[in-house]
């Protein structure tokens, strides 16, 4: 049955993590397993993607419990785009795994962790319940303490506390938001929440619990004032991890944020519009200034990833069906770009030894490829045309405008340029000045490209030809806050197991 095919993403990485659980003392059959289990459930999530193009949105429910009552699985266009993406990329991360993975790391628990953590991610993405939500966050939670404190070192850590205590209150804010909701409505399903709340009337107990699903999602995005966590952390994990939070942690708060404020709760209604409308413009201006004056090139790409957030969030401040369109593209851009160069981090890593830039030079004589391969992301993040980074900024620049926040539009332009400066500077210390040290300079192995050579290559496809992204993306924002066809697909299942909505 179709509906069995939104089960696949979730229960392979599943099986996955058991099995590298039980073979903790043979590495390379970890490896192994890993690998296959990526692989099948990266063509999972094509043919989910593929049935969600084809019949719209699916839905299956669990223990013979229809909604609201029971657990749901729903996959719409949106859902099943960012588990597609999602998928691609940890195959990506395994791959590059191959060359810069340490054997105290397999030791550490890394392939049951991974894998336990796109669990976590992929269940975020398809489920159809608030409180399940939650719960697909606590499995994330788990799984990244552990992948970032892999090698035990105090910066780790330190980093990971920081991680645990912020991302705690967000859990307490999260869980007070759903409590509140469900007192006001008596239901958590989000198909039958879009049906209850608009004949719900206002009342203090849905304004606070609105406000704090915003705070309990924007930490776990990282948008100003709550991004802190971020910078502090994601720079001390091994570069593999990195790479896999920089492209998939932050958009899963994104993602619950878009889902909640568009199918739950109304964004033009009352402060909410302005308010995120000053969160995206601090999130984008913030983490630019950050970048801008660090050295360690893992910690200029962590604050470019809370600057980015803030573009994404302009979708959701304008909701416009141009700006949330947008916005989905953004995020798709974004995953491939911002983890194809926490790759590249790696790689002038082994080539160099650091990723201190001070310490760092002579790639372009020396990795003229590399060079070449640094330069298409780089320049995407930055918005140059005709990379991917260009429509994206365009379609959510000019959505801006459309909707007469023009002031947002600006700071997007200027956030824009001085992206190009925080590139810069990563491309001349690393790659056109000479090396401060008189050591040679280490071959970078074929699985660390690879990846690269396969996200850069997303990134040009799309930039060159953006027509297909832009109308899926089109497509997708339809389905975001599109209350009556969700409503629609499960009272459909409802009917045909022979209950009443």
């Amino acid at each position: 049955m179709a509906d069995t095919l939104l089960l696949w993403p979730v229960v392979l990485p599943l099986i996955g993590a058991a099995l590298a659980a039980a073979f903790h003392s043979r590495p390379e059959v970890q490896r192994i397993i890993a690998l296959t289990v990526m692989i099948l459930t990266f063509g999972a999530s094509l043919v989910l993607a593929n049935a969600v193009m084809a019949g719209g949105i699916l839905t299956k429910t669990f223990g013979s419990w229809m909604p609201p009552f029971g657990v749901v699985f729903v996959a719409d266009r949106f859902s099943v785009a960012m588990v597609v993406i999602s998928s691609l990329l940890a195959l990506c991360a395994l791959i590059f795994s191959v060359a810069d993975l340490r054997q105290r790391q397999v030791r550490s628990g890394f392939y049951p962790l991974f894998l336990g953590l796109m669990i976590g991610v992929n269940g975020a993405f398809l489920t159809g319940d608030i409180f399940n939500l939650y719960v697909w966050f606590e499995v994330m939670l788990i799984a990244t303490l552990g992948l970032i404190t892999l090698d035990r070192t105090r910066a780790q850590i330190d980093g990971a506390i920081k991680y645990a205590v912020l991302n705690l209150l967000s859990t307490i804010l999260f869980l007070m938001a759903i409590g509140l909701l469900y007192g006001a409505t008596g239901t958590l399903n989000m198909a039958d929440l879009a049906m209850v709340l608009p004949q719900t009337e206002s009342s203090a107990a849905l304004t606070l619990s609105a406000m704090m699903f915003l705070l309990a999602f924007g930490i776990k995005a990282g948008f100003f004032p709550m991004f802190f966590w971020l910078p502090a952390s994601y720079h001390t994990a091994s570069i593999i991890v990195s790479a896999v939070f920089a492209g998939l942690l932050t958009k899963v708060g994104v993602y619950a944020l878009f889902r909640v404020f568009t199918l739950l709760f109304e964004v033009d209604n009352g402060i909410l519009k302005p308010l995120i409308g000053v969160f995206a413009a601090g999130t984008m201006l913030f983490g630019v200034f950050g970048a801008a004056v660090q050295w360690d090139v893992r910690r200029i790409l962590s604050f470019h990833i809370i600057s980015q957030i803030g573009y994404i969030m302009l979708g959701l401040a304008i909701a416009t069906p141009l700006a949330m369109a947008g916005a989905v593209f953004y995020i798709i851009h974004h995953i491939v770009v911002k983890a194809n160069l926490f790759f590249i981090a790696g790689a002038i890593h082994r080539a160099t030894g650091s990723f201190d830039l001070r310490k760092s030079g002579g790639l372009m004589k020396s990795s003229p490829w590399l060079a070449v391969l640094f330069a298409i992301p780089a320049l995407s993040l930055a918005g140059i045309p005709p990379l991917s980074g260009f429509w994206a900024k365009l379609m959510v620049v000019d959505a801006s405008f459309q909707g007469d926040e023009a002031w947002l539009a600006g700071i997007a332009l200027f956030v824009s340029l001085l992206t190009i400066f925080s590139m810069s500077k990563i491309w001349i210390e690393a790659f056109w000045k000479e090396p401060v040290r008189k050591t040679r300079v280490r071959h970078v192995p074929a699985a660390m490209m690879a990846p690269i050579v396969v996200l850069g290559a997303i990134t040009l496809a799309i930039g060159i030809n953006p027509e297909p992204l832009v109308a899926f993306s089109n497509l997708a924002a339809d389905s975001i806050g599109n209350r009556s066809e969700l409503i629609g697909a499960i009272i459909d299942q409802n009917t045909t197991a022979g209950v009443s909505p």
